[in-house]
């Protein structure tokens, strides 16, 4: 059993675990005599907080910066415990050592009483989906062993845990310093009829792994071989849950697409039958698709995930700087990682009182939690955390640090919503050839690749076109021109060309397009004054990660946001070499060396 001990800084928790290490004889050999010397060349008292506290430069000031792993067994299983931080400036780290833990005790000090951090630490569980706590009232011997002064904190702590739907499994009057009521009974705690520290851990249940649920496993990658002329191509990644056998036919989501299992793969170990939640596993598929890292293969039949590009999110920030919308941020959920914007913060809590601040908040500070709305730079696959808390929680980066995270409450509709159905159900009923794409690009020695080429009504973004089309057909490259005019009075004619089907023109510009990506060419097509939404449609039909947007003009007249912007003068000296040096930049033709 993995568990965390969490609590206000100072309040004991690292001394409780190691008199519970002492006290069971649960103590690695030499680790008693190692902490007394590093005391005695510090000048300092023996204590057992020492026990749990590795690094050195917590020995020195006396508080825990890092996640203390330590191992003992009992009679009934072996435990990994986790010494958690409670200073406020290593929140960060607490969560981390919480983050996996199957239970929780939370301690707060009697002289003290309920702090700031016992409170923020009691909501961060809640948050993590910890529901096996059991809260320890610790240095009962500096407060004489009241009991009324227990039930005082029971009656606050326990009201503050009820605001967040927290329910204790018990409340553990104890000393640490001389160990009363943490392996054993104590005497002067005979009003006490509860379990001791030990006997409330024993009692804890184990976390069963998800093996009824509906079937998860983010993709973490795919792998090929071909030493010894093995040619299996690997979707390899952790089972979140339900479990998976071989001629299972799986969905991968965003993309909608479909094959089935013909083998059950793991590492250095021989083939099996099927793979169950929390094994990391692979398999192989009987028809061969692109599959990318960061979407969620599911079985068909089953619950399926969301998948959509807004999310109504509980986070807490632990950034330097407040979180703020408009700034862009990287959600890592799951395998995937996505940029994204705040579109709407709409709560912010003070995690230590659970109060809100009046009027509507415009950024979120370090240590607050709130409630948002995420806005993604393209559509990505998850649970909402009451149907599946493994593919529900994220990570937000900053700057290159991991600065928040939280859990997925809501999947919220988007401008895409009716595209994705029909590329879902595309998808699903696609018939593959013979031809793999790996196939294809080797062959043609290119990566299919949309360059959707934009601007306002004056340039010419035909001409610029067909002359990067036809440098690129000289050099040996399967490459095609699809001018909008081909859609409009070709698989179009059957709908009016008004500003009310504009974007079902797109839509299929973008199928058209998707037929020419899979048969292995670069495309570049063209259209007068597109906007983001509408580049988000053909994006959506088309591939998000296989359309490239370039804007032709001097200035731009949409909200588009765009990979390169051709000046009309450039367009004419040098046009054609920019277009092709951003097919090598995004990799669609190679460089020569």
């Amino acid at each position: 059993m993995h568990l965390v001990v969490t609590g206000h800084v100072d309040h004991g928790k690292s001394t409780i675990i190691g008199r519970l290490l002492a006290d069971t004889g649960s103590l690695p050999d030499g680790k008693l005599e190692a902490v007394q010397r590093t005391c005695e060349r510090h000048a300092k008292p023996f204590e057992y907080a020492f026990l749990l506290d590795a690094l050195r430069d917590e020995q020195a000031q006396g508080i825990t910066i890092d996640s203390a792993r330590v191992f003992f067994r009992t009679s009934r299983r072996n435990y990994v415990i986790l010494d958690a931080p409670g200073h406020v400036e290593f929140l960060k780290n607490m969560i981390t050592g919480a983050s996996r833990a199957e239970a929780a005790l939370l301690v707060i000090d009697a002289a003290e009483g309920v702090r700031e951090n016992s409170r923020r630490h009691g909501f961060m569980l809640s948050m993590l989906g910890i529901n096996q706590i059991a809260v320890v009232v610790n240095k009962m011997d500096l407060v004489d062993y009241s009991q009324s002064v227990f039930d005082r904190i029971v009656a606050e702590y326990g009201a503050f845990l009820g605001r967040v739907e927290v329910m204790p499994r018990c409340y553990i009057p104890v000393s640490g310093a001389t160990g009363e009521n943490v392996a054993s009974t104590a005497a002067k705690l005979s009003w006490y009829r509860g379990p001791t520290v030990l006997e409330a851990l024993e009692q804890f249940d184990n976390r069963v792994p998800l093996t009824s649920a509906a079937f998860r496993m983010p993709v973490q990658g795919v792998y090929k071989f071909t030493e010894h002329n093995d040619s299996r191509r690997i979707v390899a990644g952790t089972v979140a849950s339900g479990r998976l056998a071989a001629g299972d036919e799986v969905i991968f989501y965003p993309s909608g697409k479909k094959s089935r299992v013909a083998s059950i793969e793991a590492f250095n170990h021989p083939p099996r039958n099927g793979a169950l939640a929390e094994e990391a596993v692979g398999f192989t598929l009987t028809d061969q698709i692109y599959v990318v890292r960061g979407e969620i293969a599911a079985k068909t039949g089953q619950p399926k995930p969301h998948v959509t590009t807004r999310l109504k999110v509980s986070l807490f920030w632990l950034g330097k700087s407040p979180l703020v919308p408009r700034k862009e941020y990287l959600l890592k959920l799951g395998t995937v990682r996505v940029p994204f914007r705040v579109d709407q913060i709409h709560r912010v809590i003070d995690a230590s009182e659970l109060s809100s601040a009046e009027g509507p908040p415009l950024q979120v500070q370090r240590h607050e939690v709130a409630e948002c709305t995420l806005a993604l730079s393209k559509p990505v696959a998850f649970d909402t955390v009451d149907q599946n808390p493994d593919t529900a929680r994220f990570v937000i980066v900053d700057s290159f640090e991991i600065s928040g995270g939280g859990i997925v409450r809501e999947a919220l509709p988007d401008k895409q919503a009716w595209v994705r159905e029909k590329v879902l159900n595309r998808n699903y009923k696609w018939q593959a050839g013979g031809v793999s794409p790996e196939r294809r690009i080797e062959r043609y020695s290119q990566k299919p690749i949309l360059l959707l080429i934009t601007g306002d009504k004056d340039g010419d973004r035909k001409a610029l076109a067909r002359e990067l089309e036809g440098r690129l057909f000289d050099e040996g490259r399967h490459v095609y021109f699809l001018g909008i005019g081909n859609v409009l009075y070709g698989v179009d004619a059957d709908i009016d060309r008004t500003g009310g089907n504009r974007l079902e023109h797109l839509r299929r510009l973008g199928e058209v397009a998707n037929i020419l990506l899979d048969a292995g060419l670069i495309v570049i097509a063209t259209a007068a004054e597109l906007t983001q939404e509408d580049v988000e449609v053909i994006r959506t039909s088309g591939g998000a990660d296989r359309v490239t947007v370039v804007w032709l003009g001097d200035r731009m007249t949409t909200d588009l946001t765009c990979d390169l912007v051709v000046t009309s003068h450039e367009a004419e000296n040098d046009g054609a070499n920019r277009l092709k040096a951003l097919l090598h930049d995004c990799g669609a033709i190679f460089r020569p060396w």
